[in-house]
């Protein structure tokens, strides 16, 4: 579900690169849970890495790294996303069916 939460966030603007540590505010994951899932999506060209086009010494911080889906990344998340809601949801009303009469279980 960690990686689901993240490939959120991501989707929520795919055109939008994200660093390290707005995506831990968002998530609300540590740097331990949050930068091995980055890696393994960035492997397997779900995301893509580079590095910030700044002067730290004008900036007075250096470089982030930012974190931007691929198309591929996009639509391989929204695909596993739907799929993962199919598969988790709520069956709604109509689709329930009385046990038969007499049955405990």
């Amino acid at each position: 579900m960690a990686v689901a939460q993240l490939l959120a966030v991501f989707l929520a603007d795919t055109a939008r690169s994200r660093y390290g540590y707005e995506l831990m505010q968002a998530t609300r994951f540590q740097s331990g849970k949050l930068y091995p899932i980055l890696g393994r999506l960035t492997r397997s060209g779900w995301l893509v890495r580079e590095r910030e086009d700044i002067d730290p010494e004008q900036e007075g911080r250096p470089a982030r790294y930012l974190y931007r889906l691929t198309e591929y990344g996009t639509r391989s998340a929204r695909l596993e996303l739907a799929a993962l809601r199919e598969k988790t949801s709520v069956p709604q009303l109509q689709d329930l069916r009385p046990w038969p009469a007499g049955r405990l279980t």
